[in-house]
């Protein structure tokens, strides 16, 4: 086989070195660049996850309209049950249903479930915000019935002595005389729940699929209070006659709540006015996804260890091609 000449093998051998840097190059900025040109890591534009949690004498359900405009816009959607058996109960099943959801979470809470966002935030570094929808928003040591008399509004009683509150039907399940189901009463369930907002169907078909709540939950005291530590939006419902208007009111603008009122809403304000509840969701969305932590500069530093591998290869190259020229040199000189 004929011997290549040897100005042809120097000039290969120069180039040799220039070969691997540059595929180390062109890789390191390929994965900065994200493969497609794009600087941009795609999960950093992703949204937090929106977890709504209903309240008493209601269910997920009551979320749907809302749901579906969040599923529009591109939000994970948890529109999670609450079991609405006692509050330190209800909490810690929200709490571990949080843990299993990954990134930054929007926490929304209505009405009751308002306490149960407050008690299951506390200690999970994912809430970066609390929706509180016609919500309570209690403070350490406060129960949610104890609140509804504060400030005249709510209709749940015409007297204040009552065990129960007037409103309500307390449905015994045989385990003694605190073992019942609260419902508001179908009859009144329009005016208090909705202020006879919605026709008389939709509102006889929300009466009669309510889900109840055990007496405990309205008394049970909370135990933290993670709107002190975690940023929150509060929607005022300008008619409501659960909580009271007064009452929410107050509440929201002790939490320094970022708050907006809808005049005439009711209490089920998410079932007339979704495009309000929805709009305050997104500005807690937002504000969440801003303060998300920033995912670490990988395509720099991948471009970084290009630059540098393919420095160190051509230098340890470069350094046999000096050792290889001088053989075929001296090989030359002998031919």
């Amino acid at each position: 086989m004929k011997r290549m000449p040897y100005t042809v093998r120097l000039r290969l051998l120069a180039v040799a070195p220039v070969l691997p840097m540059t595929a180390l190059i062109s890789v390191g900025t390929a994965f900065a660049s994200g493969g497609g040109g794009s600087h941009t890591d795609p999960r950093q534009d992703a949204k937090p996850t929106v977890v709504l949690v209903h309240g008493a004498w209601a269910d997920a359900s009551g979320w749907n309209a809302v749901t579906q405009r969040l599923q529009a816009q591109g939000y994970p959607v948890v529109a999670t049950a609450n079991p609405l058996r006692s509050l330190s109960g209800d909490s810690a099943y929200l709490a571990a249903r949080l843990k299993a959801i990954q990134g930054p979470i929007v926490l929304v809470g209505h009405s009751y479930g308002g306490a149960v966002i407050t008690n299951a935030a506390t200690g999970n570094p994912n809430v970066k915000s609390l929706v509180y929808v016609a919500a309570f928003v209690p403070d350490v040591g406060e129960g949610t019935l104890e609140l509804t008399a504060k400030y005249p509004g709510s209709r749940l009683t015409d007297d204040p002595t009552a065990p129960i509150p007037t409103a309500l039907n307390a449905v015994p399940l045989g385990g003694g005389p605190t073992d019942v189901d609260l419902y508001i009463k179908p009859e009144k369930y329009s005016d208090v729940f909705l202020s006879n907002r919605l026709n008389k169907t939709t509102a006889g078909v929300l009466a009669v699929s309510q889900r109840p709540a055990a007496p405990v939950t309205g008394s049970e005291p909370t135990k933290t209070a993670a709107w002190k530590t975690i940023p929150s939006w509060a929607l005022v419902a300008g008619d409501d006659r659960t909580i009271g208007t007064d009452n929410v009111r107050y509440m929201a603008k002790r939490a320094t709540s970022h708050t907006v009122e809808v005049a005439d809403a009711p209490h089920g304000v998410m079932l007339t006015n979704p495009e309000e509840v929805t709009d305050i969701i997104r500005q807690a969305a937002g504000a969440a996804a801003s303060d998300a932590p920033g995912l670490a500069d990988t395509g720099s530093s991948l471009q970084s260890w290009a630059l540098a591998g393919g420095s160190a290869l051509a230098l340890s190259t470069g350094v046999a091609l000096v050792l290889t020229t001088r053989r075929f040199r001296a090989r030359g000189s002998r031919t």
